[in-house]
């Protein structure tokens, strides 16, 4: 008898040991979810600021451009640090969150010198962002989910954006600047969507009605 409740308290512990580490992981989960969706607006307002206003300095946009990507190189590496439901959207964060911190680290400390630049600088990062997104959309095909090929398809066309933005059709300042506000738009709408539908975490109350269950027992 000894033995039996002894061995039901382990159990017990166990069970609330991994109950514990759910709910952590969730909170880790919905700071990333959220911080991508945050910072994925504060990005599209910066696209659209450059679309209607194409004389947008070159200096500030270094500057603020080199904040947002260090805050979100910071939330990607809280996601790859976290374990999401299908281990999708996180799954390469960890390389690129550091990538994107110390770009935009040089953006911020090297801004004359990235002025010229910047736009290739975007292309490249909005770029090498669709290119894992593309993988990201065929392996959710196979986790069912139905809207994989809508993630693909704006995955495609931020790609080549993206890629436009690189190769900067346009050598004046103002159709650069378009072009580069356009890029971040479509980037934006990409996280967002990947956030939204790719991201998914255990739910709380489930978890908190699951224990109240046992604990009847």
């Amino acid at each position: 008898m000894f033995l039996m409740n002894y061995y039901i308290s382990i159990a017990k512990y166990i069970e609330k040991s991994i109950k514990e580490d759910f709910v952590i992981n969730n909170r880790q989960i919905k700071i990333a979810k959220y911080g991508y969706i945050v910072l994925s607006i504060l990005i599209a307002i910066l696209g659209l600021v450059l679309i209607i206003f194409p004389s947008f300095s070159a200096s500030l946009l270094c500057k603020i451009g080199g904040i947002i990507l260090i805050l979100f190189g910071i939330v990607k590496i809280i996601g790859y640090s976290s374990k999401d439901l299908y281990r999708l959207a996180f799954q390469f964060d960890l390389a690129f969150g550091i990538f994107m911190i110390a770009l935009g680290a040089i953006l911020i400390l090297r801004t004359e010198k990235m002025m010229s630049i910047i736009s290739i600088i975007f292309g490249i990062f909005v770029l090498a962002d669709a290119l894992i997104k593309i993988q990201m959309s065929i392996d959710s095909k196979f986790f069912g989910i139905k809207v994989w090929w809508i993630l693909l398809t704006i995955a495609i066309v931020t790609g080549i954006v993206g890629f436009l933005l690189i190769l900067r059709p346009y050598e004046s300042v103002r159709g650069i600047m378009i072009i580069t506000g356009i890029s971040l738009c479509f980037e934006s709408l990409l996280n967002i969507f990947t956030a939204l539908t790719v991201v998914k975490y255990i739910d709380k109350k489930k978890i908190m009605r699951d224990e109240v269950v046992s604990e009847q027992y």
